[in-house]
């Protein structure tokens, strides 16, 4: 029996049911999953997108600070990197790049339209040294630029925990890093609070002052130095997997020195700021679940 041919009317309205279902609802981006792979102190050269979501916060075309990438639109940074959160023509955001030097056919620029800075920032080393840059206009994600997930607070980071940061930042005290900048990356287990504010009042008659690790920081590093974050890390991520998704559990924001003994890494802790980065960007999705084992 010849099966009869459909109407033209038929076939309009098969069109529009598919066009509103490829339309309708957008698909969720999957946050934290690189699709590449399956010179911090002491670090090591990072694979060409092995992290996505890192950008290069840049004033008058020179690297400043570190970030992540956490929406189309939104990177996530310190706050202690904009002195003048007016003055957006300044800066520019450079994403998908391995390299600072010729960064390749992979990355992008993008002008930054404004700058939310944490309203409870009071200054290095202070809390709630986090803001958020928002671009001029929405990034297309690709294997080279994706977004990292925002844990909300039933994510909790395990002490020695291990994580990674990364940035473009030096490779020590006295140098910079050196040409073409490789993004550089650094395996850091987490240090429990108590652990890190004895750490940081030690060692008082080097002419070091102690140092309070508030509630919103959290410590990352090595107690006998050598490795660590430095200048121009800055606003960096911290990230961590969990539930195999690479969650971002830090802001890289302050240290005494770089990789210095007893004075580890201290970082801006993402969870601690959930009601404020919600109420910035309320329909950013974020990553729920228990950060367990290593």
């Amino acid at each position: 029996m010849k099966h009869p041919e459909p109407t033209p009317l038929l076939l309009l309205l098969l069109f529009l049911l598919l066009r509103l279902g490829t339309q309708g609802a957008k698909a969720p981006v999957v946050c934290g999953h690189r699709k590449m792979l399956n010179r911090m102190v002491g670090g090591q050269d990072a694979m060409e997108g092995e992290w996505p979501w890192q950008v290069s916060i840049q004033r008058n075309g020179s690297h400043f600070c570190g970030g992540s990438l956490i929406t189309e639109q939104w990177v996530l940074t310190a706050a202690h990197c904009f002195s003048n959160t007016s003055e957006t023509s300044l800066y520019q955001v450079l994403l998908g790049a391995r390299q600072l030097l010729q960064p390749g056919p992979h990355a992008i620029y993008t002008r930054v339209k404004r700058v939310e800075s944490n309203p409870l920032y009071q200054g290095m080393a202070s809390s709630a040294d986090v803001a958020l840059v928002e671009l001029e206009a929405p990034v297309i994600f690709s294997n080279y630029i994706l977004p990292v997930c925002m844990p909300d607070p039933s994510v909790t980071f395990e002490t020695d925990m291990n994580c990674w940061v990364t940035g473009w930042g030096s490779p020590s005290e006295q140098d910079r890093l050196p040409n073409p900048r490789i993004l550089q990356k650094l395996a850091v287990p987490i240090i429990d609070t108590p652990k890190c504010n004895l750490l940081y009042s030690t060692d008082t008659e080097s002419g070091f002052q102690p140092k309070a690790i508030k509630d919103d920081m959290l410590c990352a590093g090595f107690a006998e130095g050598k490795k660590d974050a430095c200048k121009g890390d800055s606003g960096g991520p911290l990230v961590c997997l969990v539930n195999q998704a690479w969650v971002q559990a830090g802001v890289i924001s302050w240290g005494e020195g770089c990789a210095r003994r007893n004075r580890p890494g201290v970082y801006i802790r993402v969870t601690s700021h959930y009601n404020w980065i919600h109420r910035i960007i309320p329909d950013l999705r974020f990553q729920s679940g228990r950060a367990g084992g290593h």
